[in-house]
């Protein structure tokens, strides 16, 4: 059996993919948290950091260096780590139901593992 591997620009624009569709489902979260102080601040947070993925994923995409690219990864994991982290917030505090956080969380959870080891093997690249 052949192993079908994507190449880095069919990964990279996939993975633009996945990061924007991250994105927007958190925004349809926010968009259904509670009118409440702690809801709204919490989903705002969750918001920046989610979105932030997906926007410093495209940077990264297009740095002009090794370097670079190995620097922005690395706040792209920060930002996907970060929404994991809201995630649990939303959770824990019992503002969103854990059914309704289970798949959003395995993705940020997905997101931060994949983007882990792209900063392993850009690091050994150096």
């Amino acid at each position: 059996m052949i192993e079908q591997r994507l190449s880095n620009f069919e990964f990279a624009e996939a993975f633009k993919s996945r990061t924007k569709a991250f994105a927007l489902r958190t925004i349809k979260l926010y968009q259904a948290l509670p009118y409440k102080p702690e809801a709204q601040v919490v989903g705002k947070q969750l918001i920046r950091s989610a979105t932030a993925v997906a926007a410093n994923y495209r940077a990264a995409c297009r740095a002009r260096s090794g370097a670079e690219f190995s620097a922005k990864i690395g706040v792209v994991l920060e930002e996907a780590d970060e929404s994991l982290f809201w995630l649990e917030i939303l959770e824990e505090a019992e503002i969103v139901a854990a059914n309704r956080l289970i798949e959003l969380k395995k993705e940020a959870d997905e997101l931060t593992a994949i983007l882990t080891k792209i900063r392993k093997s850009a690091a050994l690249k150096k």
